[in-house]
């Protein structure tokens, strides 16, 4: 009975983190705030979601499964969300109106440079 109210209750919490993650994609500012939204919400949400389901339906093969899911999960978003972001940014996606700092803006292209010299800015942003 405790087993099925609380896979109950996970599968809630990851249905409601992942619909507050569709509200995030909807109504955030800016392409960064969005993915950090979708990146952060949508996978507590899928995690939580995984667990309820071991607990409503407890087994090896489930919790292989599920283990699996997280593990693959856990480690692909981070990376995801962090390879979006660098592409929006360097595609000049810009920054929301109230954004006051963003730590790339020493961002330069090219390999870096040997015995941390100075290298050339991007021209289309002052150095």
């Amino acid at each position: 009975m405790i087993r099925v109210v609380a896979g109950t209750a996970l599968l809630g919490v990851g249905v409601l983190l992942v619909a507050i993650s569709a509200v995030g994609l909807v109504r955030l500012p800016d392409v960064y705030n969005r993915m950090n939204a979708v990146a952060k919400a949508a996978s507590l949400g899928l995690v939580c979601v995984l667990l309820g389901v071991l607990l409503l339906m407890p087994g090896v093969r489930t919790a292989v499964v599920v283990l699996v899911a997280v593990g693959l999960q856990l480690f692909t978003a981070p990376v995801g969300g962090y390879a979006l972001a660098r592409a929006a940014y360097r595609a000049g996606a810009p920054l929301a109106a109230g954004t006051l700092f963003h730590d790339h803006d020493h961002d330069h292209d090219g390999p870096p440079v040997a015995g941390g010299g100075d290298r050339p800015g991007r021209p289309d942003r002052p150095t």
